[in-house]
């Protein structure tokens, strides 16, 4: 099927196999659309080609099933030509064409002020759940340092209510996304959002658990990395030279910000677990462990302070 002959999307009256009048349902511009994609290189076309179509339409992606035979105004083909070449020509990637991504079940938005949410962090979630159903939820502390989006502090606050979450990022246009995002969660009640670098921002307070996905991509291997990423704030995806710029002083700080017999856990590249794990054996924590993603890659390093004696 042939759109255009320079692979847009055709605007009304477009020459076509079917002639001037050419109709285009959306099953067409599905069609049409993926084999694109998949021509351009991109990893999941036919996902890709439903969010952006359902987004043009204004309809839940799972609505397009039952609207195949549907015929596409213009003005609607328009608006999905443009999200097509954003997603081809500049490497837009899906979740900030639609201004949301999809995490812990729940619907974030997202800019280029914040990373977006990956389900690789979600490990770092479900085991924070677990450590905190096992406390008292009424009187657990959570730090989220380094917040972006508000993505895993307001996933813990909205999992457990009656736990108590401070957010904490360097990045003043991060937190008012994560504000946002609190608010139309129905969580702020239970989550208060500070600004500054590392452990600055909360003084002296201690908690009982402490997470925190920080930048920890290593500058040096940026030209290897997918094209979308260069949309995505470089201080949030970037540790440095080596990846470990951040990495470093949170595990050698992160102790001295825990309750005795309190959990800490950080999301690392794979290949950083052992280096991490071995520092936080040098700041005196005890029962560390090294999560796995659902890809069966070390993803998480998690320890806990030694009770008191």
């Amino acid at each position: 099927m042939t759109i255009e002959g320079n692979g847009r999307v055709p605007s009304k009256g477009a020459s076509g196999s079917r002639g001037e009048n050419r109709v285009w349902t959306v099953l067409d511009l599905l069609r049409w659309t993926t084999k694109h994609f998949s021509e351009q290189g991109l990893e999941t076309p036919r996902l890709d080609a439903e969010l952006l179509l359902a987004h043009a339409l204004g309809l839940e992606r799972l609505t397009l099933y039952l609207q195949f035979d549907k015929p596409v105004e213009s003005g609607e083909r328009s608006a999905f030509r443009e999200l097509i070449r954003r997603r081809v020509s500049e490497r837009v990637p899906i979740s900030l064409l639609l201004g949301q991504r999809e995490f812990w079940s729940r619907s974030f938005r997202v800019t280029e002020d914040v990373l977006t949410p990956r389900p690789d962090t979600e490990t770092l979630v479900e085991a924070a759940l677990e450590v905190i159903r096992q406390a008292s939820p009424r009187s657990c502390r959570v730090l989220d340092l380094g917040t972006g989006s508000g993505a895993i502090g307001i996933s813990l606050a909205a999992e457990c209510p009656e736990a108590q979450v401070t957010a904490t990022d360097i990045c003043p246009k991060a937190l008012q996304i994560a504000q946002r995002n609190a608010d139309e969660l129905q969580v702020s009640e239970n989550i208060r959002f500070l600004q500054g670098d590392l452990f600055g921002p909360i003084g002296a307070e201690t908690f009982d658990l402490i997470v925190s996905n920080p930048p920890y991509l290593a500058r040096s291997e940026s030209g290897g990395l997918a094209p979308e990423l260069s949309h995505e704030p470089e201080q949030a995806l970037f540790g440095g030279p080596d990846g470990y710029a951040v990495l470093r002083p949170f595990a050698a700080g992160v102790g001295e910000r825990m309750e005795p017999g309190g959990w800490v856990g950080v999301e690392i590249d794979p290949g950083q677990a052992d280096v991490v794990a071995g520092w936080f054996a040098e700041a005196g924590l005890c029962e560390i462990d090294i999560l796995n993603d659902l890809a069966g890659r070390p993803r998480v390093v998690s320890a806990r302070k030694k009770t008191a004696t």
